[in-house]
């Protein structure tokens, strides 16, 4: 349970010199020298924002772009969603402003770092080599506008290069981090149908080498549309006879001098495709647009999360997770990105703060689990390393207790400027968080990103402001998806966002607003899995967990717990003789780690007599997790007569009275 002291508690307070430097301050006033309207504070600079957006997203635009034409003949032509028009006749390309030159900005433009400590870098010269270089050897292989480029590499420069040479083309770029598992990544890829894929033989994690040469094989096979394979060897001595011509070497691929040249693409081209795992079937392919990534960067990254020419700027992620894609978006502003590749507990458990440290960054991400588990373990980072260059830390993936946000003013820093950052994979982008302009209160996030209608709302549509609500966005965003895969009709576009509010979109996320605009979330209003800031879906352990013979049946729920922990159980319905010990327990723990990823393992696997349904055959997934956080039976069931197995929601919430580990949930229920 949150402690009282500390929810609440002033952590940093805007200085003015300071904040007169940050890229939200100047943008403000570049509003009240372009446009004439004065904002005193920030709330009425987002009112601005949100009451007129084609004039906050034009405003955007020429504060970060200075004479550059988009071309378009207006900002926001129809605003229904879904389905919102932007910026008809403008002509961009994501890779191209990621590279422009920009004032100030450093010669440096990635720093690649492992476990080993011994960091790399690369000019941004060179990265316009190297991308310029790639670039042509997929044009030579006619790759442009159409194909997709599929990478199973980690975070590493070769990704990096690889997306900007795909997106300078107008392909289609889409990546998997090489510890998922073979099934997992064809499920995602094969509905991408990439022309090209780049893989690596392997890579290392927690102190030890992993050979994934025989999955990276495998997977080729799985995909007959690859006409061509670009072999990355990051371990080395890696075999890759008996690929055939297709087959060519990342030294190879990247040696060609030729001209960097941007294809110029409408604002809606499709730039990239992100993986978010449902309940059901495969998982859901998020098309992102050039034009909408470049604007929503704009303003998340470089409004919201102030990265600056003259930053460092790390988050530790791998290239599965939309965390990737906001750090490469770095470069847009000049700023240095670093790419660490690694355990974050690798040698000792402070990782994180030993790359800090080595490569003097500014600006690091970070998921709530590790700081949870620093602040738990009584760490003190600050003592052990030297991070006096740290100016902000965004925290991001899931809530963090109020507790350890103290932890972090007093073991860490107690002047960096603590930003806990929430949004996700859907639109690439943060909506809520911190601001530049805004103290920083433990266990709050000081107010919704600029240009984001942010509300919590009740089942009927009004606004909540105290209570805990569904997660709503009013008005379209830029960087909101443009389609996902397999969906011609859209149907399945508005299932996912628009069913529970028709023309508004329901992030699945529990928002609680409070009278001064922070909010806090507590947790996913929805069945996706959010495991250590690693959004998962049901579907894909159901995939592998419902193929071990002796299994009949199965379900999986996460719960957030209130002291920032994640319970992840999973029941399961056993064929009849079959029992559930400990092999069969450790057989589905060894298919989920090598068919999906380590994530994947659940807290514990417990033998269920069944698992209930609605009449149409849906595992009740969303009313049991909140079974398990204590709701009232009467609240969740919807008439027992209306689902199968019935008699399970009171074994459900028996199981949730007794689990020792649901007691924090018990006790936030009881005090």
């Amino acid at each position: 349970m949150v402690a009282d002291r500390t929810a609440g508690v002033e952590l940093w307070t805007p200085d003015e010199d300071a904040t007169q430097r940050s890229q939200v301050a100047r943008f403000r006033d570049f509003v009240a020298a372009d446009l004439g309207l004065h904002h005193p504070d920030y709330a009425s600079l987002h009112r601005w924002s949100v009451a007129q957006p084609e004039e906050f997203w034009a405003a955007v635009w020429r504060f970060f772009r200075p004479g550059v034409d988009l071309g378009a003949e207006r900002i926001l032509a129809d605003p229904t969603m879904p389905g919102a028009r932007w910026c008809p006749g403008a002509r961009l390309n994501f890779a191209e402003e990621l590279l422009r030159p920009v004032p100030d900005e450093s010669p440096v433009a990635l720093i690649v770092i492992d476990e080993r400590d011994e960091p790399v870098e690369l000019t941004r010269a060179e990265l316009r080599r190297r991308v310029a270089g790639l670039a042509e050897t997929l044009r030579s292989a006619g790759i442009g506008p159409g194909d997709c480029v599929a990478a199973y590499l980690p975070n590493v420069a070769e990704t990096v290069i690889a997306l900007l040479a795909a997106a300078s083309l107008g392909a289609t770029w889409t990546s998997c981090s090489p510890d998922f598992g073979v099934a997992a990544v064809v499920s995602r890829f094969e509905q991408a149908e990439p022309s090209v894929i780049l893989v690596a033989d392997g890579y290392r994690y927690n102190g030890k080498l992993f050979d994934r040469t025989p999955q990276a094989r495998e997977l080729i096979t799985a995909l007959p549309g690859v006409r061509l394979v670009i072999t990355v060897d990051l371990v080395g001595g890696a075999d890759w006879s008996g690929l055939g011509p297709q087959r060519i070497a990342w030294t190879e691929a990247v040696a060609p001098e030729a001209e960097l040249i941007f294809a110029a693409l409408e604002f809606d081209h499709p730039l990239w495709v992100l993986w978010s795992s449902g309940t059901t079937g495969r998982p859901k392919g998020i098309v992102q647009s050039h034009g909408g990534i470049v604007f929503g960067f704009l303003a998340s990254i470089g409004l919201g999360s102030d990265i600056r020419p003259d930053d460092r700027y790390c988050v530790i992620t791998s290239a599965s997770w939309m965390m990737w894609n906001y750090l490469v978006g770095g470069l847009m502003f000049g700023a240095t990105v670093i790419l660490y590749e690694g355990s974050p507990t690798a040698g000792g458990g402070d990782a994180v703060w030993r790359i800090a440290a080595r490569t003097g960054t500014t600006v690091l991400g970070i998921g709530a689990g590790y700081l949870d588990a620093g602040f738990r373990a009584g760490a003190r980072p600050r003592d052990d390393h030297d991070l006096s260059r740290l100016r902000s830390i965004l925290q991001t993936g899931s809530p963090l207790p109020a507790e350890a946000w103290v932890w972090v003013s007093e073991a860490v820093s107690d002047r960096c400027w603590f930003a806990s950052v929430s949004g996700g994979t859907d639109l690439c982008g943060v909506l809520v968080g911190a601001s530049q302009l805004l103290p920083v209160y433990a266990g709050r996030m000081a107010a919704p990103y600029l240009g984001v209608d942010l509300h919590s709302w009740d089942p009927d549509g009004n606004d909540l402001i105290g209570t805990e609500g569904e997660m709503v966005i009013t008005a379209p965003l830029p960087s909101m998806p443009i389609r996902l895969l397999g969906d011609p009709t859209g149907e399945r576009y508005r299932e996912a966002y628009f069913d529970l509010y028709p023309g508004v979109w329901r992030h699945g996320d529990w928002l609680t607003i409070f009278a001064d605009g922070s909010a806090a979330i507590s947790g996913r209003s929805d069945a996706t899995l959010n495991r250590q800031g690693i959004r998962m879906g049901s579907a894909d352990l159901y995939g592998v967990v419902d193929g071990v013979p002796g299994i009949a049946d199965s379900l999986v729920i996460g719960v957030e717990l209130p002291d920032g922990g994640y319970f992840l159980p999973l029941f399961v319905v056993t064929e009849p003789g079959t029992e559930l010990d400990d092999a069969l327990r450790d057989r589905i723990k060894t298919e989920l780690r090598t068919r999906l990823s380590p994530r994947h393992v659940p807290d514990a696997i417990i033998a269920v007599p069944a698992v209930p349904r609605t009449l149409t055959g849906k595992k009740l997934e969303v009313p049991v997790k909140r079974i398990l956080r204590g709701a009232d039976l009467a609240s969740v069931s919807g008439g027992k007569g209306s689902i199968t197995a019935p008699e399970m929601l009171d074994w459900f919430a028996d199981f949730a009275r007794r689990e020792p580990r649901l007691a924090p949930l018990r006790d936030q229920k009881g005090s």
